[in-house]
């Protein structure tokens, strides 16, 4: 993780993951983001959230008051060296000092964390002296916060910040994810050498930049974009561009880090070729620069057009467009979204058709996907097991799932996904307009890989995709079972969209065929039907401005996905990574009758906002962080409740972990789960 090998760089090692000699190395890193102490004994891990508006995860710095920092760690001047030894003209990459004291939070007594940024300071200025030393012509240092809407003082910053790290080499400031525009002011005044913008994102004139940039600063272009998978349209890049050539010192480059695309197009074997010819991966995307570039110099532009044209006849491919869903999407109206009564008057019938006692156990959806069920997906998919013994393993598996939450005790259940790889993966197998390749990993944080779907055209369900598995589960017991599904824009924010449709229009898709599949499971017998959402917040735009916008379509989505169901129908939504305060009103608007989060890491902060913004709906705190192998202790569950119940009247509180247990073993899950439990059952106690 880039944010975190730049807090080992700077020496910012919480107090209770470091070594008592003070110095860092690799199990210092793992320490902090898996939650251990030097001893081997448990200790809160760092809290993670996610890197701007992307699907990439960063272990958040911690500062305190009056902060020492030094030069503890030099992974990145190593990794110099071995490139250097190896002959390669390199850039190296820092992460600015403004962005990583902006990217952290403030642990003990409250401060400005600003008023550091004079203490690391002289840590980068340390560093850049080692790089100019090896010859190195060019840094690139990251501050993609210049493409926030920033305070003031942080704005002011950036000045007395470059004019300390000025003169040892050439600075390229890397801005990405948006434009650069609202904060050029600031930017231009830097004693910088050059300036990246991504051109994918942002809505920077090229030429408007070209003319206020300094006339001797280089211009990085980030026409590539390196968040998706669609091969580009060279011609439409080479127009961008073309003008300035020759006018500046001009460099072609990825809008941001090719971190968030997969990294080779030519392993997938298994794409149809029609499809495989719209794709360009990581290596594709240098190999587009090349031609980019090439094209640039010589002015010929044959090379560009071949290159582009499978992405230009793609527009009138039979594979993206359907027009039966572009109907139905047309003929949408407001009562589509909307449920038949409002919460208090579904409350009733829903306390009357469950009968829940207070303070109900639920878990989030997953039970372990342990080495058998793993084996019996890849027997299945490699053709080493027919249909038939694949169902009976994957009912096999629901039944002991289920037989395990009966043994705790627990009162809503769930029949644990055994069947599901991935949440998002699981629903875009079963609708169409969808693809998945085999080797299209990208990092999701740490050692973490996800393997994202492909949205290639118009979305719609050909048949229903859980209500079986449910149906089935529900069979084996009197309690509830929870179906489950994945909310729309949780499917859209981690697929690789569609380039050539808004995101509204991909989200609305989805939202429409999941309403079906609502209706059937209601049809089905299930009561309790949880859409989770935790990507609702981070899809967020990164400019405040342009929040309402986005909220607006994102919870009439949701809506138009739940609304069809009747009112003692339960309608369940999840969320985590989540900081909520500044969306409440758009969380209340997805009018779900119950809503879990995310809270452990954070200590239950978030009902702040709940309280503050008297959430009208019943609330499911988590009250254990699934991330960490940690078992919590019933004290520690318990706390945690009261803690809630100070801010939420009991009467509305459910009592669940964080977030689903897929990854996780069982010993640690039934131990867990017991203590959670018995915490339930003791607060009821002291009733």
């Amino acid at each position: 993780d880039h944010v975190l090998t730049t807090s080992l760089l700077l020496g910012n090692v919480p107090a209770r993951h470091q070594n008592n000699d003070g110095s860092v190395d690799i199990d210092t890193l793992f320490r902090i983001g898996r939650g251990r102490a030097p001893t081997g004994e448990p200790a809160a891990a760092a809290e993670m959230t996610k890197w701007f508006n992307t699907n990439y995860h960063y272990i958040v710095p911690e500062f305190s008051k009056g902060q020492q920092f030094r030069l503890t760690w030099t992974q990145l001047l190593e990794e110099v060296d071995e490139a250097l030894a190896l002959g390669h003209k390199i850039k190296p990459v820092l992460l600015g000092p403004v962005t990583y004291l902006w990217l952290g939070k403030v642990k003990g007594e409250p401060f400005d964390r600003l008023t550091l940024l004079k203490d690391i300071l002289p840590v980068y200025q340390h560093v850049l002296a080692e790089l100019a030393k090896r010859g190195i012509e060019w840094v690139q240092i990251d501050e993609p916060a210049l493409v926030l809407e920033l305070p003031q003082a942080w704005l002011d910053a950036f000045k007395p910040a470059y004019d300390a790290l000025a003169g040892q080499v050439k600075l390229l400031l890397t801005t990405y994810f948006e434009g650069v525009t609202p904060n050029l002011d600031t930017i231009i005044a830097l004693p910088v050498q050059g300036l990246h913008v991504d051109l994918i994102h942002g809505k920077d004139d090229v030429a408007e930049l070209h003319q206020r940039l300094p006339v001797d600063w280089l211009l990085s272009a980030g026409l590539i974009n390196g968040r998706n998978v669609w091969r580009a349209d060279l011609t439409e890049k080479y127009a961008q561009i073309n003008a300035i050539v020759g006018k500046r010192a001009l460099w072609v480059a990825s809008s941001c880090s090719l971190l968030h695309s997969p990294i080779d197009l030519s392993v997938e074997t298994r794409l149809d070729t029609e499809v495989k010819s719209w794709f360009a991966f990581a290596l594709q995307k240098c190999g587009e620069l090349a031609l980019l570039r090439n094209a640039l110099n010589s002015g010929e532009t044959a090379a560009l057009e071949e290159w582009s044209a499978p992405i230009q006849a793609r527009r009138h491919s039979r594979r993206v467009h359907n027009a039966a869903v572009e109907k139905r999407l047309a003929a949408i109206t407001a009562q589509d979204s909307q449920r038949e009564n409002p919460y208090e008057v579904r409350a009733e019938a829903q306390r009357a058709r469950f009968k829940l006692p207070a303070w109900p156990t639920t878990t989030i959806g997953s039970f372990p996907q342990t080495t058998e069920i793993r084996g019996l997906r890849l027997d299945f998919k490699k053709g080493n097991l027919d249909a038939n013994h694949y169902r009976t393993g994957i009912a096999e598996h629901i039944k002991q799932a289920i037989i395990e939450q009966e043994r705790l005790g627990l009162d809503v259940l769930v029949h644990g996904e055994a069947e599901r790889n991935d949440m998002v993966e699981y629903f875009g197998e079963h609708l169409d307009g969808f693809v998945f390749t085999q080797n299209g990993w990208v990092q999701s944080y740490g050692s973490r890989c996800v393997k994202p779907p492909v949205v290639i055209g118009d979305i719609s369900r050909p048949a229903p995709i859980t209500v079986e598995w449910a149906k089935y589960a529900q069979s084996l017991t009197d309690k509830p079972v929870k179906g489950m599904l994945t909310g729309p824009v949780t499917i859209l924010c981690w697929s690789f969209p569609r380039e050539d449709v808004t995101r509204e229009t991909i989200a609305k898709q989805i939202a429409l065929a999941l309403r079906d599949e609502v209706a059937d499971l209601e049809a089905a017998g299930i009561g309790i039907i949880q859409i989770d959402e935790p990507a609702l917040r981070e899809g967020l735009p990164l400019r405040r401005s342009d929040w309402d916008a986005y909220l607006e379509w994102g919870v009439e989505a949701f809506r138009i996905n739940a609304a069809v169901a009747k009112d003692e129908t339960q309608i369940h939504t999840h969320m985590c990574y989540c900081e909520f305060n500044d969306i409440m009103d758009s969380i209340a608007a997805l009018d779900a009758d119950v809503i879990t989060i995310e809270t452990s890491r954070s200590d239950m902060e978030l009902l702040e906002s709940f309280e503050a913004f008297d959430y009208p709906n019943e609330i499911g705190p988590g009250v254990y962080d699934i991330h960490s192998p940690n078992v919590p202790s019933v004290e520690w569950i318990e706390a945690l409740l009261k803690k809630a119940a100070q801010r939420i009247p009991a009467q509305r509180l459910w009592v669940n972990p964080d977030c689903g247990l897929k990854t996780r073993g069982w010993p640690e899950t039934r131990a867990a789960l017991a203590n959670m439990v018995k915490a339930a059952h003791n607060l009821r106690q002291a009733k």
